[in-house]
């Protein structure tokens, strides 16, 4: 008996422990230069990408987030993008996804070697944010978009457990 309560109690724990599920979308970029409907400069895309995969890392090794795949849901996500603008969209989204949270991600240019990357986790279902976080790129190299991801992950987004953690 004492054996069965043991591990009742264990699964308990591993149940309470498991991996929060996360909507990480890829991230975006606002560019005022772009004309509506052109895509981002293949480098700046790339960066977006290193950010978006440095984002799902980090959050899973650091904060026990793990990420959903987005495909069932990619021809929504292409409707609504860009998501930073979608007014509350990527909620339903994630939640059809089987996720609670949901991350989005942009850069806001302002120069060719001036970003502000923002990251902001919010709850799927009540569109409340839980987290948000923000840095500044100065410069324009793939080592400095992954140190701006990875600094805004440890001294913003997860510098305190989120909600539901302790």
């Amino acid at each position: 008996p004492a054996l069965a309560l043991l591990s009742a109690l264990g699964g308990a724990a591993s149940a309470e422990e498991a991996a929060r599920k996360a909507a990480i979308f890829p991230a975006e970029v606002n560019d005022p230069t772009l004309a509506y409907g052109r895509k981002p400069l293949p480098a700046d895309q790339k960066r977006l990408d290193l950010v978006t995969d440095v984002l799902r890392k980090q959050l899973a090794e650091k904060g026990g987030i793990e990420s959903v795949d987005l495909s069932p849901q990619a021809e929504e996500i292409r409707k609504e993008s860009p998501l930073y603008k979608c007014n509350g969209c990527t909620g339903p989204i994630a939640k059809a996804l089987g996720a609670e949270l949901s991350v989005t991600t942009f850069a806001d240019k302002g120069a060719n070697q001036l970003f502000s990357l923002v990251v902001t986790i919010a709850d799927a279902e009540s569109g409340k944010v839980v987290r948000q976080g923000q840095v500044v790129i100065r410069a324009n190299t793939d080592d400095d978009w992954s140190h701006a991801a990875r600094w805004i992950v440890k001294n913003r987004l997860l510098a305190e457990p989120l909600p539901g953690r302790s």
